[in-house]
């Protein structure tokens, strides 16, 4: 008995869909979806929509007046050609650049060498270590105040400390000086920050196995020939990682210029984040303010995108 098949019909197998393997994947794609939409719900609601509100305002002629009446113009390039005409604004861009570098490198230095020290074992090296983590619980606010006295001309105490020591002859003004002021902002922020980078490069040292620094020995390799050959190597994901952050929390410090010099002497210690609170907060022109907001997102984002190329290439690396 054969068979025939009707015309325009196939006897080929045809793959039936929607079993249960396929409602097993799309059910567990929706579950998927359930569990991502909260976080992306956030990130629209407190990152996306103030940072298209914040880009929309700098090019609007937004003043208090706005909040009652609603009404903001926008005025074209206006505000952005009003702030980069500033010389303020390119000072504070200096300004900025100087206190982000001068800290960065301080704080990993010192912070890279404590860590160092403290991977040795020794007695006492928990209670001094958790000591040293003081600097970072303490509000940056109550820092600032705190080392506003200590570095006071007249009453300070390190001026009275360097003075008992002969190695200044006359105080010095540490706060009121417009060349040594943001050295002195510099300082403080470097003390603020060295327990951040200390912590994070101890773990990673922590992860480095010890039979790497064995095998160094046993090739006769010395203390600073391992560091820079075996440490530094095994230690660059990490590093990275401090650096951003450190860069990313430093560039638009507020509350430590305010309180140590409220952006002064003769403007000496305005920064980005200064400009920006100046403009929006005692001017009263949040679209200028807006722009220079903008600019400090723009650095920002450019060296988000060169941290998590730098982390693809490591991850690379790895593989």
């Amino acid at each position: 008995m054969t068979l025939t098949a009707a015309p325009g019909t196939s006897l080929s197998h045809t793959p039936v869909t929607g079993g249960p393997s396929h409602r097993r994947g799309g059910r567990a794609a929706l579950l998927r979806w359930c569990f991502v939409l909260p976080a992306v719900l956030y990130m629209l609601a407190f990152f996306g929509y103030p940072l298209v509100r914040n880009v929309v305002m700098s090019f609007q002629h937004y003043t208090p007046r706005t909040f009652f009446t609603g009404e903001a113009p926008f005025n074209g390039f206006d505000n952005w050609r009003k702030v980069f005409a500033n010389p303020l604004f390119t000072d504070s861009l200096g300004h900025t650049l100087l206190f982000v570098l001068g800290s960065l490198l301080g704080q990993f230095a010192l912070g890279l060498a404590l860590a160092v020290f403290f991977s040795r074992r020794f007695r006492l090296a928990g209670p001094v270590r958790a000591l040293l983590l003081l600097p970072w619980l303490v509000p940056m606010v109550v820092s600032a105040v705190v080392w506003r006295k200590l570095l006071d001309q007249d009453t300070g105490v390190v001026n009275t400390l360097l003075t008992n020591l002969h190695l200044i002859d006359s105080p010095v003004h540490w706060l009121s000086s417009p060349g040594v002021a943001l050295t002195s902002a510099v300082l403080v922020n470097i003390w603020i920050g060295i327990p951040f980078n200390m912590v994070i490069l101890y773990g990673g040292l922590q992860e480095i196995p010890r039979e790497l620094y064995e095998a160094a020995a046993l090739d006769g390799a010395g203390a600073w020939r391992t560091f820079r050959s075996v440490t530094l190597p095994m230690l660059r994901p990490v590093v990275t990682v401090v650096l951003v952050l450190g860069f990313m929390s430093t560039v638009k410090i507020l509350d430590l210029i305010l309180a140590l010099t409220g952006g002064g002497p003769a403007d000496s210690t305005q920064t980005l984040g200064t400009v920006t609170y100046q403009l929006s907060f005692q001017q009263l022109d949040f679209g200028q303010g807006a722009v220079v907001g903008n600019v400090l997102i723009l650095v920002s984002a450019v060296f988000a995108v060169l941290y998590l190329r730098a982390n693809r290439s490591d991850f690379g690396q790895e593989k």
